[in-house]
């Protein structure tokens, strides 16, 4: 079987994550958030494009390019879940699964972080389990990619 791809999306300052180790995103950086989402992609026999970006416009740009190279598209947008119509309009136009994730329970966090528009385009969404969370996805979305695998 041809290895599948999930483009794994991050938005802004997902690349400080583990810099305040009492803050809300946990203790782990971003770097050791790659190293376990690879980790668990191998696991899977999954390839994994873990990518971040401050850009929205780069963000545009990975799921317009997910569209002939993924087959499915995992994102934590950050701020941007609750202010971007250019992501959402990118995902709508995405014919295969999303998982939207957050490191934090976003409906626990300030009123404006519980609407998202990412999850108007959403597959499912996933919250608030840390960088655990990370990983849920990915085995997520392989099952939704494959359904008919036995595990």
């Amino acid at each position: 079987m041809n290895q599948q791809t999930i483009f794994f999306l991050n938005g802004p300052n997902a690349n400080l994550y583990g810099l305040d180790a009492g803050g809300t995103y946990g203790q782990d950086s971003f770097e050791t958030l790659r190293h376990r989402c690879e980790v668990k992609a191998h696991a899977l026999d999954i390839k994994l494009a873990f990518l971040q970006s401050n850009y929205e416009g780069q963000l545009v740009d990975w799921i317009q390019e997910a569209r002939g190279a993924a087959s499915g598209v995992i994102i934590n947008a950050a701020g941007l879940t609750y202010s971007s119509i250019p992501i959402l309009d990118a995902l709508l136009a995405y014919s295969g699964p999303i998982i939207e994730v957050h490191m934090s329970n976003i409906w626990k966090r300030e009123a404006f972080r519980h609407h998202s528009y990412i999850s108007k385009a959403a597959t499912g969404v996933i919250a608030g389990l840390g960088g655990l969370g990370y990983e849920v996805a990915i085995a997520s979305m392989v099952q939704l990619i494959r359904p008919n695998e036995t595990r």
